[in-house]
């Protein structure tokens, strides 16, 4: 007995990102504005096979679009540029009505498949901007602070990934100081004191650039206290966006980390 023919089931495409589905909008858009440049009595009349072309590249940025598989290929992949009665013996004027209809008709679906591209576009935002964890990976993190906090944050563990990185930006502190004997408070105090520091953030040359190397210092000893010291032992619970703030703090602060100078001494 033959084997029956099972059709592959539909598998509607799952857009990644908003510049996915921005691809397929402008891909769709070049066949309308291509339909709508096609003359299609030039093309009957002087057999040119334009609006073979234009079918095929309607159907096949479909494809693509939205995936073989996927109901809007299913629906549409056998796309015509054609509509209305067909029979033997039409003469080339009747031709040239059908297939502007069908041209017209056709432009009228890639809008339509538009529109629905432009709905998922606006769901996807919407939940990435519900869903901190989706756009993580996006954030410019310093790699010492990506490095200890991307795996612990992905699987849920958000604080967990906050306490991480301040750890981790203590440890640079040490590391590009070489005050490895200190820590905490007493480290950030001394390493970016505005009176005798050892890693600035500027020439400290007038008032406004002392006043920047305190602040960046007070900013340091924050970390310390409300951060790291307290991740030793209950660090508070929030929301997943609250945590990506910490983290973001703690990289903006080990990137200012990196790019300190060592003060010369005399």
């Amino acid at each position: 007995m033959a084997k029956r023919y099972e059709p592959a089931p539909l598998e509607p495409r799952n857009f990644r990102s908003p510049e996915e589905i921005d691809s397929a909008i402008e891909k769709l858009g070049r066949r309308i504005k291509e339909l709508q440049s096609l003359d299609v009595q030039a093309a009957i009349l002087n057999r040119t096979g334009a609006e073979v072309i234009a079918r095929s590249n309607a159907r096949e940025s479909i494809r693509e679009a939205f995936g073989e598989n996927s109901p809007e290929f299913k629906e549409h992949g056998s796309i015509r540029l054609w509509d209305g009665p067909m029979y033997m013996g039409m003469s080339d004027g009747e031709i040239i009505r059908g297939t502007d209809l069908g041209r017209r008709h056709t432009i009228g679906i890639l809008n339509g498949l538009i529109d629905r591209l432009k709905e998922k576009r606006q769901d996807l935002v919407g939940s990435v901007a519900s869903a901190p964890s989706t756009y993580f990976g996006r954030l410019n993190l310093h790699p010492r602070i990506l490095e200890v906090s991307h795996d612990r944050f992905m699987d849920g563990h958000h604080w967990d990934a906050v306490f991480a990185a301040s750890k981790a930006l203590i440890n640079f502190i040490k590391e590009k100081s070489g005050r490895d004997d200190l820590d905490g408070i007493p480290l950030v105090q001394t390493v970016f004191s505005k009176n005798n520091p050892i890693l600035t953030f500027n020439d400290l040359s007038n008032k406004t650039e002392l006043d920047e190397q305190e602040g960046m210092m007070h900013l340091f000893e924050g970390v310390v206290l409300a951060i790291r010291n307290p991740g030793g032992h209950s660090f508070p619970e929030g929301t997943e966006q609250r945590a990506i703030e910490y983290i973001s703090l703690i990289s903006l602060l080990a990137y200012r980390v990196q790019e300190s100078k060592r003060r010369k001494t005399t």
